[in-house]
Protein backbone atom coordinates (compact mmCIF):
# COMPACT_ATOMS: atom_id res chain seq x y z
CA UNK A 1 0.00 0.00 0.00
CA UNK A 2 1.21 3.33 -0.89
CA UNK A 3 1.77 5.83 1.62
CA UNK A 4 1.39 9.55 0.93
CA UNK A 5 4.22 11.74 2.27
CA UNK A 6 3.47 15.78 3.05
CA UNK A 7 6.58 17.11 2.64
CA UNK A 8 9.06 18.13 -0.17
CA UNK A 9 12.06 16.68 2.05
CA UNK A 10 12.65 13.19 3.40
CA UNK A 11 15.30 11.99 6.26
CA UNK A 12 15.75 8.75 7.74
CA UNK A 13 15.22 8.60 12.25
CA UNK A 14 19.15 7.51 12.44
CA UNK A 15 19.88 10.45 9.96
CA UNK A 16 17.87 12.84 12.37
CA UNK A 17 19.58 11.36 14.95
CA UNK A 18 23.21 11.81 13.87
CA UNK A 19 22.28 15.80 13.25
CA UNK A 20 19.10 17.15 13.90
CA UNK A 21 20.39 20.48 13.29
CA UNK A 22 21.11 19.88 9.49
CA UNK A 23 17.80 17.84 9.40
CA UNK A 24 16.21 20.75 10.42
CA UNK A 25 17.80 23.03 7.98
CA UNK A 26 17.72 20.39 5.07
CA UNK A 27 13.78 21.59 4.64
CA UNK A 28 14.81 25.01 4.06
CA UNK A 29 11.77 26.60 6.59
CA UNK A 30 9.59 23.65 5.11
CA UNK A 31 8.52 20.44 6.85
CA UNK A 32 10.60 17.66 6.60
CA UNK A 33 9.15 13.83 6.70
CA UNK A 34 11.14 11.22 8.93
CA UNK A 35 10.84 8.05 7.40
CA UNK A 36 10.83 4.61 9.69
CA UNK A 37 11.17 1.72 7.59
CA UNK A 38 10.21 3.83 4.57
CA UNK A 39 7.00 5.20 5.99
CA UNK A 40 6.50 8.72 7.50
CA UNK A 41 6.79 8.17 11.62
CA UNK A 42 6.49 11.87 11.85
CA UNK A 43 7.39 15.30 10.16
CA UNK A 44 10.21 18.03 11.72
CA UNK A 45 8.77 21.22 11.60
CA UNK A 46 10.92 24.43 12.18
CA UNK A 47 10.15 26.65 14.76
CA UNK A 48 9.06 29.41 12.83
CA UNK A 49 6.42 27.31 10.77
CA UNK A 50 5.41 25.83 13.83
CA UNK A 51 4.46 29.17 15.47
CA UNK A 52 3.05 30.23 11.97
CA UNK A 53 0.31 26.80 12.21
CA UNK A 54 -0.58 27.57 15.74
CA UNK A 55 -1.29 30.83 14.86
CA UNK A 56 -3.46 30.02 11.99
CA UNK A 57 -5.80 27.19 13.84
CA UNK A 58 -6.26 29.83 16.78
CA UNK A 59 -7.33 32.24 14.08
CA UNK A 60 -9.57 29.53 12.63
CA UNK A 61 -10.79 28.53 15.91
CA UNK A 62 -11.57 32.44 16.75
CA UNK A 63 -13.44 33.22 13.00
CA UNK A 64 -15.36 29.68 14.35
CA UNK A 65 -16.84 31.13 17.56
CA UNK A 66 -17.36 34.57 15.59
CA UNK A 67 -19.32 32.71 13.28
CA UNK A 68 -21.51 31.00 15.87
CA UNK A 69 -22.13 33.76 17.69
CA UNK A 70 -22.89 36.09 14.76
CA UNK A 71 -27.20 36.08 15.37
CA UNK A 72 -27.00 36.38 18.64
CA UNK A 73 -28.90 39.53 20.85
CA UNK A 74 -26.57 42.19 20.79
CA UNK A 75 -25.71 43.52 25.33
CA UNK A 76 -25.03 46.82 25.57
CA UNK A 77 -22.34 47.78 27.31
CA UNK A 78 -21.02 50.80 29.16
CA UNK A 79 -17.14 50.88 29.66
CA UNK A 80 -17.51 53.35 32.81
CA UNK A 81 -18.87 50.53 34.43
CA UNK A 82 -15.37 48.62 34.25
Amino acid sequence: MATAIYADRTASISELKKNPTATVKSGEGRPVAILNHSKPAFYCVPASLYEKMLEIIEDRQLARIVRSRLNEEEVEVNWEDF
